[in-house]
């Protein structure tokens, strides 16, 4: 019933969002442009040139540039003291994370399941020169997180979908008022309906779907 409910939701968003783009398509082909980002200082510059180079590796299953920039965003905007992954894979999010962290003090604690990915991503953390800033742990998350302490700035979600539920409802406790849960692949081919459930029913929370026709992202603030 519910996951028959979320995806009318998500296929009535995609044919209106089709709509929409070819009833524009002419206004963005006269003033079209790409968005990409620029670093302040060398530090940014360090880390930009070490994203630029994990971008397309295969079997990473990295987010797209443009939601590692949202991550970035949501971090700085809120002045994140403590952000945690789960599921670093080459560190890539993470990295982007760390954009927003080395201009607000803060930390991040990332969760890897797969020892080569872990150590992949401890090269890549020490060549963006933020390695100072992360902490990997190495197990699984499920049992791992158990032993965080928190308050939580952003959790941010994107292991195993069928995981997300038992995540949230550990870790939603540890998330301070006011924080962010983003998850990532929120869509209708790899979203878990019971976590889709939870976050758009919760009276703990305020759930904000986006990215839609992409990779799809969930954005849910805890309430005050």
């Amino acid at each position: 019933m519910w996951k028959k409910a979320i995806l009318t939701v998500f296929i009535t968003s995609l044919a209106s969002g089709n709509l929409l783009a070819q009833q524009g398509q002419m206004r963005w082909q006269k003033w079209s442009f790409k968005s990409k980002p620029t670093a302040k200082d060398d530090a940014e510059k360090r880390i930009l040139d070490v994203l630029a180079g994990m971008q397309g590796r295969k079997g990473m299953m990295s987010v797209p540039m443009d939601d590692g920039r949202l991550l970035r965003i949501l971090a700085e905007s809120m002045q994140a003291k403590h952000v945690v992954e789960i599921g670093t894979s080459q560190g890539y999010s993470a990295i982007w994370f760390c954009l927003a962290l080395i201009r607000t003090g803060g930390k991040l604690t990332t969760y890897e399941i797969d020892s080569k990915r872990a150590k992949l991503a401890e090269s890549n953390f020490e060549k963006a020169g933020v390695a100072d800033i992360v902490t990997l742990v190495l197990g699984d998350a499920h049992e791992k997180v158990k032993d965080l302490a928190g308050p939580i700035d952003i959790l941010f979600l994107d292991a195993d979908k069928k995981g997300y539920i038992d995540y949230l409802q550990k870790l939603l406790p540890k998330v301070r008022a006011g924080g962010l849960i983003v998850a990532h692949n929120i869509d209708p081919r790899m979203a878990d309906p019971r976590y889709v459930k939870a976050i758009t029913t919760s009276t703990e929370l305020d759930t904000l779907l986006v990215n839609l026709r992409a990779s799809g992202i969930s954005v849910s603030m805890k309430k005050r």
